[in-house]
Order: C-alpha cells, then structure tokens, then sequence
C-alpha cells in the first residue's frame, strides 16, 4: 500500500491515518512460514514542525515452533513501527535511521516487511519455563521425568561405583 502524504508534508500539525491488512505469508524464518494470518497494519503519520514521523503498530497471529520441546503453539505478534520518514538523505549513513518518501508517497508494504523482519525473534519457547526433550531418550520433560538415570561425569565415574555399590 502506498500512502500520499504530499498534503501534509509542509503542513505543521498535520496528520494522515492508514489501516490495512498486509499479507506477509511468503516470508520464511529458519525454513518456516510462522505468518500464516493477515497482519492488521495500523498507525498515523504526523508532520511534527516539518519532520514526518510515522507512529503505529503491526499485529499476527504467529504459528510456531517451540525450539526446546518441539510442539507447535500460536503466539501474536505485536510490532511498533516508529519511526522518521525523510524526502531526502544528506548522508548515506543515515539510510539505516529513516524510511524514505518517493514523490510524496510511502511504500507502507515495505515498512511492514522490514520492520516485522527485524521484530522476529531467533528462539521460539511455548512458555518460558519449558523444559525441553530428554536428549538420552527424546521424552518430552515437561509432562514429568523421562526414567532416564543423569549422566555421570567421566572423571567422577568411580565415585559413582562407589556410591552404587553402598546402596
């Protein structure tokens, strides 16, 4: 979607609202496609004394992966998209700090992609606490103890014995 801002780019105070659903379905992360659901793009852009900033969010439902226990979840997705808008750049180091206006116009697909892009967490966890699969037997340790006895360490194998032998 590309939104004209042409009528409030010299306009003090002025101020243009967008809302849209972007489909980001094809973006792949770590050889999934988690955005499987529209995202509902919303926000405002608003001329503050001549400089346009771009204020709203991103929001999706995620279909994920968790990385620990391997069972599929949903979480959503909420990304800010804050940030300057400029018609120009007077130094090509500053590219990184603002999205760029063509003829007037922001291209607020790209904002999206790029924005929820870097949002993307690189570990997925179904809950913070989750424990994982045992990596002797592959049981899934949060629904309880796998049987699997803990793994002695070699140097202290014959403490181990020991013990063994006195119960």
């Amino acid at each position: 979607m590309r939104l004209d801002l042409r009528k409030i780019i010299h306009v003090p105070d002025a101020e243009q609202s967008f809302e849209f659903q972007a489909d980001l379905s094809g973006l792949e992360f770590y050889g999934r496609k988690p955005i499987v659901r529209p995202v509902l793009v919303q926000g405002r852009v608003v001329n503050h004394a001549g400089a346009l900033v771009l204020n709203g969010t991103a929001r999706s439902e995620l279909d994920l992966v968790c990385d620990r226990c391997g069972k599929a979840f949903s979480r959503e997705k909420v990304v800010s998209l804050d940030s300057p808008l400029a018609t120009e750049l007077e130094d090509e180091d500053s590219e990184a700090d603002y999205f760029l206006l063509d003829n007037g116009e922001l291209d607020l697909d790209e904002v999206v992609n790029t924005t929820f892009i870097l949002a993307m967490d690189t570990t997925n966890l179904c809950s913070e606490d989750c424990k994982g699969l045992c990596a002797r037997c592959g049981a899934d340790l949060n629904l309880g103890p796998c049987g699997c006895r803990p793994e002695v360490d070699p140097r202290l194998a014959a403490l181990s014995q020991l013990l063994d032998q006195q119960s």
